[in-house]
């Protein structure tokens, strides 16, 4: 890892501060990798990066059309939400359509994400629920691929669950893997994580660009549409989207971000070593920035996020956080 290039530095004024290391990989549906840069053999957590893979047995399986899940709904199962009012609304509707309650939520609870969604249920005297959690949209689609598989939803969280076998062989599939041979740990929100390389996440997010693909199709789609769903306001993930709209990303925690390209057929995965999301951001937008794929204001919306501007809480401008390779 300490042979990684550094991907981002972040400078007080003209001095470099930090220096943030890192890797990334470009494939396309072949496995070719098109651009790199440092270790992509070795196993890295994807955590939350890889939630399409954890929602396409919601769809392959039947059970999203069973259901009548909308587009807006399949972007929520994709997601690492801030817990607004919206996301609320969206993973309650997975919920009831599938017959099933909060109660069953085995994802943990935690406040949400934004200040102003905190206060609001502050002054009612709420406390958050398991519905706030960041990941209630893929697990609202967990338990209703449970009842599709006609499997008890009491412990969908655990490995040896149907729904979290169905994830594993998804995941096995697109990506060219066999995570019963991998590290595996225990995710934030309870469900299983294996580690596996760089190299094979960008694989299988090339795959999901196949356009006869059907279900992979309808994630991207999904994604794509409502941005919003995927993470909310004031994430990148949400904004870049919009900024971008031909490209699908998603955030992992400790510095990770995995994503399509459909128009292209490519598929990418990068990880920060030291988690930092500032410097991932900046790094992966450098990445998609290098490749030939684009317009000139989609070029000119990632330049943006490749070199942002840092400011103090008098709105003073004290320095940037800029990435550092480019491919």
């Amino acid at each position: 890892m300490n042979d990684n290039p550094v991907i981002a530095e972040v400078k007080r004024g003209s001095t470099v501060e930090s220096r943030h290391r890192g890797a990334f990989a470009v494939s396309d549906r072949s496995g070719k990798i098109v651009r790199q840069a440092g270790d992509i053999e070795g196993p890295v957590f994807p955590r939350s990066a890889i939630k399409a893979f954890q929602c396409l047995p919601l769809i392959e399986s039947g059970a999203a059309a069973r259901y009548g899940l909308t587009d807006e709904e399949i972007a929520l199962c994709c997601s690492s939400h801030n817990g607004e009012p919206e996301h609320l609304r969206v993973a309650a509707s997975i919920l009831a359509k599938a017959g099933n309650s909060e109660a069953l939520y085995e994802c943990g609870v935690h406040w949400p994400h934004e200040r102003k969604d905190v206060i609001s249920l502050a002054l009612t005297g709420e406390e958050p629920r398991a519905i706030h959690n960041n990941c209630s949209g893929k697990h609202a689609g967990m338990l209703a691929l449970a009842r599709q598989l006609g499997s008890d939803p009491n412990g969908y969280v655990l490995q040896d669950h149907p729904v979290q076998q169905a994830v594993a062989e998804a995941i096995n599939r697109y990506c060219d893997v066999n995570v019963a041979e991998a590290p595996v740990g225990i995710d934030g929100c309870s469900v299983p994580t294996w580690a596996f390389p760089l190299r094979n996440m960008a694989l299988g997010f090339a795959r999901l660009t196949d356009p006869a693909n059907a279900g992979a199709q309808w994630i991207i789609r999904a994604a794509r549409a409502h941005p919003f769903m995927i993470a909310g306001s004031n994430r990148y993930d949400t904004t870049i989207m919009q900024q971008v709209p031909r490209l699908f990303i998603k955030v992992g925690a400790e510095g990770v971000y995995c994503g399509s390209i459909a128009h292209a057929g490519l598929g990418f995965a990068l990880k920060c070593d030291d988690g930092s999301f500032r410097a991932a951001e900046a790094a992966v937008s450098q990445m998609l920035l290098a490749l030939d794929v684009w317009t000139a204001d989609e070029r000119k919306a990632l330049t943006s996020h490749a070199h942002t501007t840092l400011t103090n809480w008098r709105g003073i401008d004290v320095g940037s956080v800029d990435a550092a390779v480019g491919g």
